[in-house]
């Protein structure tokens, strides 16, 4: 077996970038930042209808709305947190009863509710969605959100919640 003895050359460049590297930061520890708080978005609270029904299912079905639900600073996901979603869809105007529906959020944070497919209103397809203080004592600020699909043929929209303590 070859063993070899660093030269003095080795050692100086080896500490040489190990002090390098460690002054630029590349190998200190990542630190986690703080998480900032969703803002309401304007037209979000647009024909909101409080005390929507918890439901499994808007309507015939066919587009998913999901998301999560987080603690901002810390990101942590809120369980049990009421999401009250409503859209202008093939079945219905977003100000129509039947066009609203309610879900909680599990154990992760994570909601999911099926609708019908939306379609544009005012030239744009778009959803509205809703977490209210008003049904859920958890100490959070209400936030409104109406977030603008890519394309009317889309049959998703994800959707983040990043809930300020009131």
């Amino acid at each position: 077996m070859t063993t070899s003895t660093p030269t003095r050359r080795t050692v100086l460049s080896a500490t040489s970038s190990a002090l390098l590297l460690g002054a630029s930061g590349l190998i200190a520890p990542a630190r986690a930042q703080s998480l900032a708080p969703t803002r309401t978005m304007r037209g979000g609270a647009n024909n909101y209808r409080p005390g929507a029904p918890l439901v499994e299912r808007i309507g015939g079905g066919g587009f998913w709305t999901t998301g999560t639900v987080r603690r901002a600073g810390d990101g942590a996901p809120l369980a049990g947190r009421r999401i009250q979603v409503w859209a202008h869809t093939t079945e219905g105007h977003e100000r129509d009863a039947r066009s609203h529906g309610a879900t909680l959020t599990d154990a992760n944070g994570v909601f999911r509710i099926e609708m019908p497919q939306i379609v544009p209103a005012f030239g744009q397809p778009h959803g509205h969605l809703a977490y209210d203080t008003d049904y859920d004592d958890g100490g959070f600020e209400t936030v409104f959100l109406r977030p603008v699909m890519a394309r009317a043929s889309d049959t998703s929209l994800q959707v983040e919640f990043v809930l300020r303590p009131a």
